[in-house]
């Protein structure tokens, strides 16, 4: 016995939002650097790169994860976004390389800077963008559940922690002429992206194995089960998962083997409906099983 969801909502119309926000950014602070020369400026635009890759990866991950089960994909589709924030990860390691190398690079070679007023004010209104999108992303996935928003919009707001340090960097460089301050913050910045990036991997690497639920919500789903055993009702083999924007319980209930097929299912419907009451997009599945039967206890082993 298995309870449905309610229809998933399109999410690609964030991923859109994503692709013309890293387009736009792409132009501001490509204009910035050419303006100015900083290498602040050029690791910047290098991420808003990225940016525009990962968003056009999420948008594919979100049209897949959308599509319904079929006859090879029984559970849906929802691991796709895993994958697309594994990506989204390896990809905010690449920028940090990239703005590691940039940086060093200048550090070594120190350059001076030209027009820095006008490019830092066309990075701060790159900089408003991106974090306006970012809270917008991250809200929209921990709303709808989805991965893919929440690591395209950690990815933008890692962005956003970038041109504030360069901005703070390069508008240093620009009021004290100490030329090294541009190289140094793009280093620095470079390091926290890295330290994003192993998040949102580790991340994507827990939802393909299958992760429950938080144990927050396992104690709650074993209260409601111990508030409806008694000697007659036992349950064991309690499991969940997390798939994406998709949750799943499974459980095994113990009745007296002299119950009919309709009061065991009665009994069952009954509890997945008060379950769902308290988790209305969780996907339970529960497995009737008679009392008496010693068998019936060969898979207590899952309980621990």
């Amino acid at each position: 016995m298995e309870t449905v969801t309610s229809t998933r909502v399109d999410l690609t119309k964030f991923a859109w939002l994503s692709i013309a926000a890293a387009l736009a950014t792409i132009t501001l602070k490509t204009g910035a650097w050419l303006i100015t020369g900083s290498v602040g400026l050029l690791s910047d635009a290098a991420e808003s790169v990225v940016n525009l890759v990962a968003a056009i990866v999420a948008l594919v991950a979100l049209k897949v994860a959308a599509k319904p089960a079929d006859k090879n994909h029984h559970f849906g589709h929802s691991k796709a976004e895993y994958f697309s924030s594994a990506i989204e990860g390896v990809m905010i390691f690449v920028a940090a390389a990239a703005i590691l190398v940039f940086g060093i690079q200048r550090l070594l070679n120190p350059q001076p800077l030209e027009q820095v007023g006008i490019g830092l004010l066309i990075s701060i209104v790159a900089a408003a963008l991106n974090g306006a999108v970012a809270v917008l992303l991250i809200r929209a996935g921990r709303r709808y559940n989805s991965i893919t928003l929440r690591a395209d919009g950690q990815h933008l707001m890692t962005d956003l922690v970038t041109s504030i340090g360069v901005v703070v960097g390069v508008g240093l460089v620009w009021l004290t002429g100490w030329e090294i301050l541009d190289p140094i913050v793009a280093i620095a910045v470079g390091i926290n992206i890295l330290w994003t990036g192993w998040k949102l991997v580790s991340e994507s690497t827990s939802g393909l194995m299958d992760e429950s639920l938080p144990k927050e919500t396992n104690a709650r789903l074993r209260e409601i089960l111990a508030s409806k055993t008694s000697d007659q009702v036992t349950f064991h083999a309690l499991r969940t998962r997390v798939s994406g924007v998709r949750a799943f319980m499974e459980m095994h209930m113990l009745v007296p083997g002299a119950w009919t097929v309709k009061e065991g299912h009665d009994a069952m419907e009954d509890l997945i409906d008060e379950i769902r009451d308290e988790f209305p997009d969780l996907h339970v599945t529960g497995h009737l099983e008679p009392i008496e039967d010693p068998r019936s206890y060969e898979d207590e082993h899952l309980d621990r």
